[in-house]
């Protein structure tokens, strides 16, 4: 005798959870893969939480990719959901403290920015050039922590999510 239990995902929260956590882990991925090529054309060292933020923006695709092959043989488990939420949680709380030093610690990374962005330069020249792509860097230090963020809120709203599904709350 082989029982089965049938889980209920509600639709329309799977879907915008799946959208929000690709936007984290792709801006993520992609902030840090740009920091690395900068580092590496610019002969600096590469510091571990750029190798970090792309293998955890990497992981979190992956996470993506599995659970819509799982929705599409409807066996996605709520267990692997919460296994799988919690061990990201952890990663991106990581990324979150990582980011939070550069940016906000000793030497940090976000009183350079204003001081170095803090006067617009326009006009066809190398200056604007210089400006604009500093104001990008910092810009994209900001984007990673925010999404750093919004990924560790969007893991705790999967457990509880998949905690509910596992308790059939959304017959």
């Amino acid at each position: 005798v082989i029982v089965r239990e049938k889980y209920f995902w509600p639709d329309a929260q799977l879907n915008l959870w799946t959208i929000i956590i690709l936007a984290a882990a792709g801006t993520i991925l992609g902030v840090f893969a740009t920091f690395v090529e900068i580092q590496n054309r610019m002969d600096l060292n590469v510091p571990w939480l750029f190798p970090f933020g792309i293998t955890v923006g990497a992981l979190t695709i992956v996470l993506v990719i599995v659970q819509i092959i799982l929705i599409a043989q409807r066996r996605l488990l709520p267990g692997f959901m919460i296994l799988w939420s919690f061990i990201l949680f952890v990663l991106y709380l990581t990324g979150v403290i990582g980011t939070a030093i550069q940016l906000f610690g000793p030497g940090h990374v976000s009183q350079n920015c204003n001081a170095v962005t803090s006067n617009p330069v326009s006009g066809a020249s190398a200056n604007t050039l210089i400006w604009l792509e500093q104001n990008s860097i910092c810009a994209s230090w900001y984007a990673a922590f925010s999404f750093w963020i919004v990924g560790d809120v969007f893991f705790i709203w999967m457990m509880i999510m998949a905690g509910q599904v596992s308790r059939n709350q959304y017959d």
